[in-house]
C-alpha cells in the first residue's frame, strides 16, 4: 500500500510481452489438442510417495534431558515381602514347618524366596503364593527339613 501521492502509475503491457503470451497460449492449446502425453498426463500434486522433510535429517541437541535419572526400582525387598503373618491361624501354619508372608501381588515365587533366604537367613524348600479375595498375596514358605519354624519365628518376628 502506497500513499496516494507516491502511488506508481501502472504502465501499459508492451507489445513484444503480448505477442509472447500469445504464442505461448497457441503452443498449451496445440498440445492439449494433439495426442502428445506431455500435457495430459502430467499431473502435478498427485504422487504417492511421500517426501522427506528437510528438517528429519537436522539432529538437534535438546535443552534438558527427557529422563532425569535411572527410575527407582519399586520392587524392592521391602515391597516383595512386606511382614509375616502373625495371627492364630497362621501360628498354626508354622508349627507345620511353613512360615507365611504377606507379599506384593507383582513379586513372583523366584524373587520371594530370595528376599526370604536374605532378609531372615532362611533356607527353604518351596513356596506357595495365593491371591487374598481382599487382593493381598499371601506367600507359604516352607522351610528346609533342618529348620524348625517355631525357633525361626521366635527369633526373626519378635520385637
Amino acid at each position: 500500500w502506497f500513499p496516494p501521492c507516491t502511488r506508481p502509475s501502472p504502465t501499459p503491457p508492451s507489445s513484444a510481452s503480448i505477442g509472447n503470451a500469445y504464442k505461448m497460449k497457441g503452443l498449451i492449446l496445440n498440445a492439449l489438442s494433439s495426442n502428445s502425453t506431455s500435457f495430459k498426463e502430467i499431473r502435478h500434486g498427485c504422487s504417492p510417495t511421500i517426501l522427506k522433510s528437510k528438517y528429519s535429517s537436522i539432529h538437534v541437541q535438546p535443552k534438558y534431558a527427557q529422563k532425569s535419572g535411572p527410575r527407582r526400582n519399586k520392587l524392592d525387598h521391602y515391597a516383595i515381602i512386606k511382614f509375616p503373618l502373625t495371627s492364630e491361624s497362621a501360628m498354626k501354619k508354622t508349627e507345620d514347618n511353613n512360615a507365611l508372608f504377606m507379599s506384593g501381588v507383582k513379586a513372583n515365587k523366584h524373587q520371594i524366596k530370595q528376599v526370604v533366604k536374605k532378609l531372615y537367613g532362611i533356607n527353604m524348600a518351596k513356596v506357595i503364593t495365593l491371591i487374598r479375595p481382599d487382593g493381598e498375596k499371601k506367600a507359604y514358605v516352607e522351610l528346609a527339613p533342618d529348620y524348625d519354624a517355631l525357633d525361626v519365628a521366635k527369633k526373626n518376628w519378635d520385637h
